[in-house]
């Protein structure tokens, strides 16, 4: 008989590996709703295949789930899995080297025929005669898809069926691994499946039988415990970066008391925002599926014009095709929020991988003097927080705004503690009616932000022309180059303007020292775990992540000013060093990565040691 141990532990990372139809973004996406409601801080890393149905056990068609879970702060997902579920060969050929040293690697031992070995590239099994196994890692082959099938032999389902319920047989074996209930799942098994008795029957039984197979094999040695975390009281929640975003612009139509129009053409990693926004509709929320990209920013374009907050979303390959668009908009100066959740590139590139290399399309990408204001997101939860800036933004200043995401955090989630609605930032919104009786002139500027004036359409008395050609204050056509001088200097001010409303600049650390380190986007979590580290070792090295790029912060000069060396890592070829250097002169340190993934803590801490 085997000894289990129960053990303690502060935290743990698993990852679920598998075919695209195993259910693997499922079964991960369960075992993180449980463990957040057993008190643990979470943050998950989904890894979706590139092709939309690629062969059935091949490389190209593996799809992953990884949760970090403790019972302290968690602020990435994790480089390297504790324990690794892989469903099949190609799912271990693509994740094995990332097991850690020491951890425990459970397979599905009925899909390692020599059939699913071909598919996975294999001439032999690599489980057999493997000298990691035992050294590395422990191996555990479990049988997953005869028990499943021998679990549900009474229901009336064909074998196929059956077998497709093996994901919840791996998650049940997780649960009793880490000591979780199973009530939370089995709820929702009995809400998704509600009025179908027979797969309620069958996943509920897959998933006790993966739970009772770990009480009863007598094969595992150790199993394990993390403890509640200890949070602040409020209501929370698990949150994607993209359900996030979508409530976020929720949150801007009410907290200015307009209508929220968006308009999109699907494209991943994008499509999610508008499949939570379209059922939303109770807050005022007009959601339009557009024909192409071109048209679905000139309708959001075209709903500001009639008084609603316009806000159009893709990624770089439909960001590059609304840049006429975005130019109208910043020449008739209307509220514009355009969402880049940004992928893989050039072209098409990867279209489920992570990548920031749209941010010189954002800054530039347009014809003429056309500065537009740039804000970026660092976490699943701050895409709420930051798209309501951006929307913020676009009104107060009358301007189109960029809001950069990517798709780790689109993707990706964290533990949200829900604030109240009262506490959220105001947004200013007046619609002129010419109420005090002066000439209209659609072009005078409010002294403070240099915005316009907003009218809409049929407002009495206020009529006025609005093309993409330039104009006096008046809003008349103009081609007199002093005014097209002077209107682009205007609109360069009123961006630049923008940076007077933002807050000090926060720095993790000290206020002066050998190392900045300065970012921006989704790289925050795997960037302050290693500034953290770092900061324990005693060493002099600080922390910058920007939300606004465009206009920077006005105290970043002098911030740049107290350190020795400034670093800035970016998942890109180097965009926002460029931008830095330029600015204000100086030689920033660039660390990139560019392979569709996000940073590893440790190769972080490994290269910002260099400057130090």
């Amino acid at each position: 008989m085997v000894d289990t141990q129960q053990i303690q532990i502060e935290g743990a990372v698993v990852r679920f590996v598998g075919d695209s139809g195993d259910g693997m973004q499922l079964t991960g996406t369960q075992f993180t709703d449980t463990s957040a409601i057993a008190g643990n801080d979470i943050s998950t890393f989904p890894d979706f295949p590139a092709e939309i149905r690629a062969p059935a056990g091949t490389p190209a068609g593996v799809s992953g789930f990884q949760v970090n879970f403790a019972a302290s702060a968690v602020e990435a997902p994790g480089d390297q899995p504790d324990i690794l579920v892989a469903m099949n060969p190609a799912a271990y050929k693509m994740n094995i080297e990332d097991l850690k040293t020491g951890g425990v690697l459970i397979v599905n031992s009925d899909n390692f025929s020599d059939i699913d070995l071909r598919k996975a590239g294999y001439e032999t099994n690599p489980l057999e005669d493997n000298p990691m196994v035992g050294e590395k890692f422990q191996l555990i082959s479990v049988p997953m898809t005869a028990l499943v099938e021998e679990a549900l032999k009474e229901l009336d389902m064909k074998p196929v069926h059956k077998r497709r319920c093996k994901n919840f047989f791996a998650l049940g074996l997780m649960y009793w691994m880490f000591d979780r209930t199973l009530e939370y799942t089995e709820a929702w098994i009995l809400k998704k499946f509600g009025g179908k008795d027979v797969l309620e029957q069958a996943n509920i039984k897959a998933l006790r039988a993966g739970y009772n197979y770990g009480d009863t094999a007598e094969i595992f040695t150790r199993r394990y415990k993390v403890k509640s975390t200890p949070m602040p009281a409020g209501t929370y929640r698990q949150i994607t970066g993209n359900s996030a975003t979508a409530y976020g612009l929720v949150a801007a139509g009410v907290k200015s008391g307009l209508n929220v129009v968006y308009s999109t053409y699907p494209i991943t990693p994008a499509s999610d925002i508008l499949h939570d926004l379209s059922k939303l509709k109770n807050f005022g929320v007009k959601t339009v599926q557009a024909e192409d990209e071109i048209a679905a920013c000139g309708v959001a374009l075209g709903a500001s014009y009639g008084g609603s907050l316009g806000v159009t979303a893709s990624s770089g390959p439909g960001i590059c095709l609304k840049a006429e668009f975005v130019g109208l908009a910043a020449m008739t100066e209307l509220p514009l929020v355009i969402v880049d959740v940004q992928r893989g590139g050039p072209s098409t590139g990867l279209p489920t991988k992570t990548e920031q290399s749209d941010l010189m399309l954002t800054l530039f990408g347009r014809n003429g003097e056309c500065p537009v204001p740039v804000i970026a997101a660092s976490t699943p939860v701050d895409c709420f927080h930051a798209v309501l800036e951006a929307a913020r933004i676009a009104v107060e200043y009358m301007t189109p705004v960029y809001f950069l995401s990517d798709g780790f955090i689109a993707n990706s989630s964290d533990l949200w503690n829900v604030p109240a609605f009262a506490d959220l930032p105001g947004i200013k919104q007046v619609f002129y009616t010419g109420e005090d009786g002066k000439p209209y002139k659609p072009y005078e500027r409010d002294p403070e932000t240099l915005a316009r004036k907003w009218v809409t359409p049929g407002t009495p008395k206020l009529q006025n022309t609005l093309t993409g050609l330039e104009k006096n204050e008046k809003g008349d056509i103009s081609y007199d180059g002093k005014n097209h001088a002077l209107m682009c200097g205007l609109r360069k001010d009123k961006i630049a303007a923008i940076a007077k409303s933002y807050g000090p600049t926060k720095i993790l650390g000290a206020q002066s020292g050998k190392v900045l380190v300065l970012a921006w986007g989704g790289t925050y979590g795997h960037i302050v775990s290693a500034v953290k580290e770092l900061q324990k070792e005693g060493a002099s090295i600080s922390y910058v992540h920007l939300r606004h790029i465009n206009p920077l912060p006005l105290d970043l000069e002098e911030i740049i000013g107290n350190f020795d060396t400034v670093v800035v890592p970016e998942i890109n070829l180097g965009q926002l060093v460029q931008v830095i250097r330029a600015k204000y002169a100086i030689d920033a340190q660039s660390v990139t990565q560019i392979m569709g993934k996000p940073f590893k803590v440790a190769d972080l801490v490994t290269a910002f040691r260099k400057f130090l």
